[in-house]
């Protein structure tokens, strides 16, 4: 079968723009570049037409200074998570045991452990396709990925010792799931998107059984939409954890962080 003619830079532009991809210019670039045939071009602009998410076409996500591989089905790390992941290192930069629950694709461990140096790390989701994606993507640190719900998926003998517990749970309240764009609502899993009622039921469950997890002196850090952080930052100070809210306007981020005294 004889190969397809190369579609130039400006067709690919042309068709992301008809596509209504508001950086068509930026993401034909990616393209481009990452499409090894003319073939593997023509058809990763057609699943990026056809709404898949661009990370999901790629094979990967840039995130934190790492390209981290992210499989379909598997949720997409945020750029504004990269905050996240800042404040954690300027909490506890000593820290030598990190573990990351609702994990997807494993970014916050991965971006951690490439930041930390030598450091024990776990991750866990209650997804197995994330679970696949996230030993990928900490296998050059050592590091494991568990499957199962929250702190159940963990080694009990991680118990006291974590220095830096990350847990970008689900926050979107349940009635909200339907106005995601198409892009999260249509390919990422919803277990990774739905919070409950108010977006807090899996922030609630992770704040109270963290004092238990973490050594002292280390910290429990997630996310929540600004409407939520305050409540997010109540369940923190009722599971005992000494708790400040960090908040980038740049990146429209609310980071909860709780310290074990």
């Amino acid at each position: 079968m004889p190969s397809l003619p190369p579609l130039s830079p400006s067709a690919v532009v042309s068709a992301l723009r008809a596509a209504g991809c508001v950086f068509a210019e930026d993401e034909a670039e990616l393209l481009l570049t990452t499409a090894r045939t003319p073939e593997e071009l023509s058809a990763m602009v057609d699943r990026r037409a056809a709404g898949l998410p661009l990370e999901h076409v790629l094979g990967w996500a840039e995130f934190h200074g790492l390209r981290i591989a992210v499989d379909e089905g598997v949720f997409v790390p945020r750029r504004r998570t990269e905050f996240l992941v800042d404040q954690a290192l300027a909490q506890a930069p000593e820290a030598r045991v990190v573990v990351d629950l609702c994990c997807g694709s494993g970014a916050l461990g991965a971006a951690l452990a490439a930041a930390l140096g030598v450091v024990e790390v776990h991750a866990a989701d209650i997804d197995p396709a994330a679970v696949r994606c996230a030993r990928r993507n900490l296998a050059p640190y050592g590091g494991r990925a568990h499957a199962g719900d929250l702190f159940d998926a963990l080694p009990a003998g991680l118990r006291g010792r974590v220095g830096i517990l990350t847990a970008n749970v689900p926050y979107v309240p349940s009635a909200d799931v339907a106005l995601l764009p198409a892009e999260a609502r249509d390919h990422e899993p919803q277990t990774a998107l739905d919070g409950g009622a108010d977006g807090l039921d899996i922030l609630r469950r992770v704040a109270a059984g963290a004092p238990g997890w973490l050594a002292p002196g280390g910290c429990l850090l997630t996310e929540a939409s600004e409407r939520q952080a305050q409540a997010a930052a109540a369940a923190f100070t009722r599971a005992g954890l000494t708790t400040r809210l960090a908040v980038s306007d740049e990146a429209y981020a609310h980071v909860v962080i709780g310290v074990r005294e």
